[in-house]
């Protein structure tokens, strides 16, 4: 096999995506073609000259094609490694995979099937299932124009445009018969018949599988049923969980897979375990009533929704018309479908149908994503329960994590790997792993720190000039250096959905004081914001118009930064470089949020409202809180109470102790601040830690290989899930 080969290879398997190793290898054969390729090695070696390759390995004096050959050999000693963890606590489900559901997946910008957080947690769920060995088929939808792109205009209002995604540049392989004809499975409805194509996409030691309707005797409404992620109406959404939770599992079936845990992350796919029920009563001649229990124990169920109208409903009508040709055939009525997604099974009408609720009645292992959101979960959700107390209500948690080798700088686990040990990422959810930051230099930490810093400032600059640019704005508007942020100064991060109760400008609402915070003399402060609105929500395009204007402020130009088109290439250079995330949400309606978390491993401190992830996980020596997290019935209140934290944090607990520098410049109580963070976080918020408690409280119980209480016992982190 020669270079080129073995470089297609590396391309097709998306183990490249969290290992900096190989993707500097793409990137010095041609810098500029690589970002030009959007950081997608398969479109790269498609531009890539065979002769171009040829020399740069000559060039290199032959250190290109080494460097080639031991990433290639180093991947297939990884897919063939045996000593896993999962092979060891979970190879029960060797045969019988997890199979893993969710409507996004967010594994690197080259493939755009993402919106958000929902979609890089399950992005970074199934890269840590391949390196902790732990058997997951991921069943979700290519989108071909996937989620849209961000511009604003003059005035600041977002525009979104769409670009469709060549497949054959994009590491995906059509799923073939055995007869070596592509795969095609169907979902009917009462208005005719969707047929479906099957994409596989190698991730490690796993497989995505990714399910399209622009096939072939479609109409062209099913054919864009696949087109735009999260787009459309009523009709369009019911038709795409269809395709996704039914014709999933039929693709499974079709590839030969039979899992042994299905597991729905949100309430998208909540139509999977009827399919599954259908196929188990087909093959065994059973009823719809003699399996669902059998289903439901082994389903598990993920809420990530803390708010009732975020929660997909579905008129009957539209139901049955969807739905129906199923319904038939688990030998059901309509009442008992729709009692399936009813708060109250006996409503006649009234009560929409509930994706959701259909999410919990068939699952016996159902979670949320924080303590505080189970309790809010619970709350939300206690009706289907009626006959329990609140508290006792079946509804435990899994607090998120993030998958580490994605989200840290290469340069910072360098660093980690001389104090931790090189196999530390293995290590990661050993509390006494981090022990071994007692002997992390300081200053060449911080000094390391502030190096990501500067190529996160370079890169801002580099997109504010790009965004005048497609504006149409004079260069002298955006080119001098008072409108350019310094790396030099404390640098916030802001970087999520703009929506309303993540508050993206709780801090842009008192501007005289904002003034004096970020232009202070001798401690000045600049601010980072990123992030994107729903293309049907107004109030979310306000408020990023209302920082868009801001930033035109005289007051505070080069001070309040606005970076357009946030996606995970974004987030990555904000994570690795700033020196403060800042999140606001509204407590309690953040479920998780793990943005903040990824920025702990590369020295950033989070300031945060004590709400998801952050009310678990301050200590009052590791960030700072904004807050003391109690909740106001008055939301304007609330909001003013909160504001309020915020500034007073700020100014009299992060601006002072971030420039309480020695001098040489090194601040040495942040740094501090920094390896508590890092002890105290970095392993309890890792996505191994998370696999671990999913793995052994939820799927191998639900898998038949242990019992509840064998797997509490097992259980390397305790965690408090209110039943399981």
């Amino acid at each position: 096999m020669d270079m080129a080969d073995k470089l297609r290879e590396l391309g097709r398997n998306l183990y490249w995506t969290w290992h900096p190793e190989i993707i500097e290898i793409f990137r010095v054969i041609d810098p500029s073609l690589w970002r030009e390729a959007n950081h997608n090695p398969v479109e790269f070696l498609s531009l890539v000259p065979a002769d171009l390759l040829r020399e740069k390995a000559q060039d290199l004096d032959l250190a290109l094609d080494a460097r080639i050959a031991y990433a290639f050999h180093g991947l297939h000693d990884y897919l063939n490694a045996h000593d896993t963890w999962g092979a060891r606590y979970a190879g029960r489900l060797r045969a019988n995979p997890v199979a893993f559901f969710a409507a996004e997946f967010g594994l690197h910008e080259s493939l755009p099937i993402y919106a958000g957080g929902l979609g890089v947690l399950a992005g970074d769920y199934l890269k840590d299932a391949s390196d902790m060995g732990l058997p997951v088929v991921a069943v979700g939808l290519f989108y071909a124009k996937g989620y849209f792109h961000q511009a604003l205009d003059s005035k600041g209002w977002q525009e979104e445009t769409y670009s469709t995604t060549d497949v054959n540049l994009l590491p995906l392989e059509p799923a073939m018969t055995p007869q070596g004809q592509p795969l095609r499975v169907a979902v009917q409805t009462h208005s005719g018949e969707i047929a479906i194509g099957v994409w596989t996409a190698r991730v490690g030691r796993n497989r995505l599988v990714l399910l399209d309707t622009h096939v072939e005797g479609n109409t062209e409404d099913d054919r864009d049923l696949t087109t735009q992620l999260y787009g459309g109406g009523t009709r369009v959404r019911i038709r795409q969980e269809l395709v996704l939770g039914v014709g999933g599992m039929r693709a499974l079936e079709a590839l030969g897979i039979q899992p042994g845990v299905l597991h729905l992350n949100e309430g998208h796919s909540a139509f999977a375990p009827l399919e599954l029920a259908r196929q188990w009563m087909e093959s065994e001649g059973r009823t719809f009533a003699s399996v669902q229990e059998r289903i439901a124990a082994k389903t598990v169920f993920t809420t990530h929704t803390p708010v009732e109208a975020g929660h997909d409903r579905f008129d009957p009508a539209i139901l049955e018309e969807t739905l129906g040709p199923l319904r038939e055939q688990l030998g059901i009525t309509e009442d008992q479908l729709l009692a399936l997604g009813r708060k109250d099974p006996t409503t006649k009408k009234g009560e929409l149908f509930c994706m959701t609720i259909l999410g919990f009645k068939m699952s016996r292992l159902c979670n949320a994503v924080s303590a505080i959101h189970a309790r809010v979960s619970r709350s939300l959700w206690r009706d289907l329960w009626p006959e329990l107390e609140e508290h006792e209500v079946p509804i435990g948690y899994v607090t998120n994590g993030i998958h580490a080798p994605s989200w840290l700088a290469s340069t910072m686990a360098q660093i980690y790997n001389r104090c931790l040990g090189e196999d530390w990422q293995q290590r990661i959810d050993d509390p006494q792993t981090w022990e071994g930051l007692d002997r992390l230099d300081e200053v060449e930490f911080w000094e390391q720190h502030q190096i990501l810093k500067a190529h996160l400032i370079d890169y801002v600059r580099r997109c504010i000039c790009h965004q005048a640019k497609g504006r149409g704005e004079p260069r002298a508007q955006h080119g001098g250096s008072r409108h350019c942020p310094d790396p030099s100064i404390l640098t916030i991060g802001f970087a999520r959905r703009f929506t309303g109760y993540k508050r993206a400008d709780l801090l842009l609402q008192d501007l005289d004081r904002l003034d004096r915070l970020v232009n202070h003399p001798e401690r000045p402060v600049q601010i980072i914001y990123a992030g994107k609105a729903h293309p049907a929500d107004k109030a979310g395009k306000q408020a990023l118009q209302k920082v868009f204007q801001i930033t035109r402020d005289p007051r505070f130009a080069g001070r309040i930064i606005l970076v357009e088109d946030h996606d995970i290439n974004v987030s990555r250079h904000l994570v690795q470089g700033v020196d403060v995330w800042l999140n606001t949400p509204y407590r309690p309606l953040e479920a998780c949020g793990t943005s903040g978390q990824k920025v702990v491993l590369n020295g950033g401190l989070n300031l945060s409202i004590l709400d998801g992830w952050w009310a678990e996980a301050y200590d009052g020596t590791n960030g700072f809180a904004i807050g003391r997290g109690i909740e106001h019935v008055d939301p304007r209140y609330q909001t003013k109470v909160d504001m309020l934290a915020l500034y007073e944090t700020l100014e009299n607990e992060v601006v002072p102790l971030f420039y309480d520098q020695d001098e040489n410049g090194v601040p040495h109580a942040w740094i501090a601040r920094q390896k508590n963070a890092l002890r105290t976080l970095a392993w309890r918020f890792s996505a191994r830690r998370m696999l671990k408690d999913y793995a052994l409280w939820y799927y191998l119980p639900a898998a038949g290989g242990l019992t509840a209480s064998v797997a509490r016992n097992t259980a390397a982190t305790p965690l408090n899930h209110a039943l399981l």
